[in-house]
């Protein structure tokens, strides 16, 4: 069994998380993002959205947090945190299908997924495993 993160761990990933909303490039939607991920080696990977006036070029934070390690040679992941502002009527806001999916390539089922929510000067930090936010993924061509 998956050991469990930390307290501080958890932490540790959110404020990067955090920090990385900060370089948003958001100028359309006002709607700034900062994801984070964990690598099995404890190295932190950060994105954050850019967007861009023809919409469909937009990129997530999260799939530019994970193609950041990717690219830099992991494959393996413990955790991703994901930071925004809060949306009236939600409790948190979870990430895209698209980056559901990006995930399911990489991560196992059981990998938490952190999403805080900035409001009011309180970061509140809502926890799902990748199971519950993506239970029906495109799968690989592979026999299980």
């Amino acid at each position: 069994m998956k050991k469990q993160l930390t307290k501080q761990e958890i932490t540790r990933l959110v404020d990067a998380a955090q920090t990385a909303r900060e370089n948003s490039y958001s100028p359309y939607s006002k709607f700034k993002v900062g994801a984070a991920v964990l690598t099995s080696d404890d190295t932190i990977f950060c994105g954050t959205n850019i967007e861009n006036s023809s919409y469909g070029l937009t990129v997530c934070a999260e799939r530019n947090a994970i193609f950041a390690a990717v690219g830099a040679g992991h494959r393996r992941f413990k955790a991703l945190a994901l930071v925004t502002q809060k949306v009236p009527g939600e409790k948190f806001c979870s990430p895209c299908g698209a980056c559901r999916q990006v995930m399911s390539e990489f991560f196992p089922p059981q990998t938490p997924i952190y999403m805080a929510v900035l409001d009011k000067g309180q970061r509140i930090v809502y926890t799902k495993l990748l199971k519950e936010i993506m239970p029906f993924p495109f799968d690989k061509f592979t026999e299980k």
